[in-house]
């Protein structure tokens, strides 16, 4: 029986399985860097052990330092969460020859699954649809153009050990066929230690569903329905629901069989996600399947009611699923916006700092799972999501609606964010009415981007707080005074000189 488990991870989800810990009696321990020192998931742990330096190359991707924290504390098992080691097979089996228990799969599955390649052909032999493309690396510029010239374009380079959008390249013409291969290869070698790469079809207008499925020890294997995942930056997922506004009841059952098979392929144990592509036509094609928890896990959980972190951990402690396929079901509609620190207008780049005002939305149907507070410093080191905020209704415009809402009562300062950017997605047209594939955000650009402002406005809210503040500052200074004369110190006229307004 699991008594004690180290989460192996920062951030959101190591709160989030923290959380799950607590509610099944388990003690927990925490693995921190030293930029992380002051993180929530530090405090709500029963241990924590700084492990190095920030850099995750000197911390959290170091398999001998959190070894040596697991018996030092006299952890159980080990959680990866998701990123850093959760999809690395030699943590995996190097968890297992420690005596401990990993809550995931098996080195096998990370091992097949994670490779592109070998993921294909393990598909292809179980009768699951593919998109058309090679199942072996491209190694010279002959079987590149020959590969292509037999599929057609456009197509896709992908990395074979890739993830996140790395290692890939979308080729419209023969003469950048080559190129694009080279360009890939260099990426992915840089990226994940390994450039092999292969080529398949490009899907236009491509939807991204993804299944969750989980697996236990005794061969049973169950789906938890869909996630539509098409909303996606550098092609990286801002936006998830579920159920998908695209898929009709007959594609649903067809295709969660289609992931338990997939799942039973791979001799897959835990939870897991079988990502599919699907064009305007409802064809299917498997992508890829992520072998641990996804960020977006917590949709799901709204619409089952199922807790994905503690059916991780029993499957992990050799118990069989708690739930048989009759008995799950999708009840009402749910929807994740991903909070970043970002710049969502420069091209959404990284916005790190100290986060020096917070307010989180709350109220019937809402969930937050982030990390973040008021005086924290959001590291430069890291990913740089700050919290999920998922919303449940009754139905997709209950959701909807609600996420607006929240989406208004969200307040960060001292970082840019993808607040803004995330509310205008709820009101563009082509989401709300559920008709968006994975270019969303291209074939919506004005609409999202549209940042004109009247002159004089101040489109930056820290500075209409900062007004506020300033103004309520005087009023009460005056009030004070028992007069309505200016003071001899006037902050109105600082703050304009701030911004370069002399006429105050």
């Amino acid at each position: 029986m699991i008594k004690k488990i180290l989460i192996a991870n920062r951030g959101e989800i190591a709160v989030r399985v923290i959380r799950s810990c607590c509610e099944m009696g388990i003690k927990t321990v925490a693995i921190f860097s030293e930029a992380d020192r002051k993180s929530l998931h530090v405090r709500y742990a029963d241990e924590a052990y700084c492990i190095g330096p920030p850099p995750s190359t000197e911390s959290y991707l170091r398999i001998d330092k959190i070894l040596e924290v697991a018996k030092k504390s006299k952890s159980d098992a080990i959680h990866p969460g998701y990123g850093f080691l959760s999809e690395n097979p030699e943590f995996s089996r190097r968890i297992k020859e420690s005596g401990l228990i990993f809550i995931g799969p098996s080195e096998f599955s990370i091992r097949t699954m994670g490779d592109k390649i070998s993921a294909r052909q393990i598909m292809t032999k179980a009768g699951v649809p593919v998109v058309p493309g090679t199942k072996e690396n491209i190694l010279d510029k002959k079987q590149a153009l020959n590969t292509v010239e037999s599929i057609g374009l456009p197509v896709m380079i992908k990395a074979a050990s890739g993830g996140g959008g790395k290692g890939m390249r979308l080729v419209k013409k023969k003469e950048m066929v080559w190129e694009s291969v080279q360009a890939a290869k260099s990426e992915a070698l840089d990226s994940f230690g390994d450039d092999s790469v292969y080529v398949e079809k490009y899907i236009e207008s491509p939807h991204h569903i993804e299944f969750q499925i989980l697996a236990d020890q005794h061969g049973n294997v169950i789906h938890l329905f869909e996630r539509e995942c098409s909303v996606q930056r550098r092609h990286q997922k801002i936006i998830e629901e579920t159920p998908s506004p695209l898929l009709t009841d007959n594609l649903r059952q067809e295709m969660g069989k289609c992931a338990i098979n997939a799942a039973k392929a791979a001799n897959y144990e835990g939870a897991g996600t079988i990502e599919f592509l699907v064009d305007n036509d409802l064809n299917y094609y498997f992508l890829e399947m992520n072998t641990r928890l996804q960020v977006e896990h917590p949709v799901t959980e709204n619409v089952t009611g199922i807790d994905l972190v503690k059916e991780q951990i029993r499957i992990a402690g050799g118990q069989k699923l708690s739930y048989q396929q009759n008995e799950v079901t999708q009840n009402g509609h749910s929807i994740e916006a991903r909070i970043y620190a970002e710049d969502s207008d420069n091209n959404f780049m990284p916005s790190p700092g100290i986060i020096t005002k917070m307010t989180e939305p709350s109220g019937i149907g809402v969930r937050i799972d982030g990390y973040i507070f008021e005086g924290f410093e959001v590291p430069v080191f890291y990913d740089p999501l700050m919290s999920k905020l998922i919303t449940y209704g009754r139905n997709r415009e209950e959701a909807i609606n609600r996420m607006k809402r929240c989406l208004d009562e969200y307040y960060l300062s001292g970082v840019k964010t993808s607040l803004h950017f995330l509310r205008r997605i709820m009101e563009t047209p082509d989401f709300v009415e559920g008709k968006y594939d994975t270019h969303f955000i291209e074939q919506n650009h004005d609409f999202l981007f549209n940042t004109i402002n009247e002159d004089n406005t101040m489109k930056n809210t820290e500075d209409l707080v900062a007004i506020a503040s300033l103004l309520e500052y005087e009023l009460n200074l005056n009030h004070a005074s028992g007069n309505n004369h200016s003071p001899s110190h006037n902050p109105w006229k600082e703050f304009g000189r701030k911004l370069g307004i002399t006429r105050l």
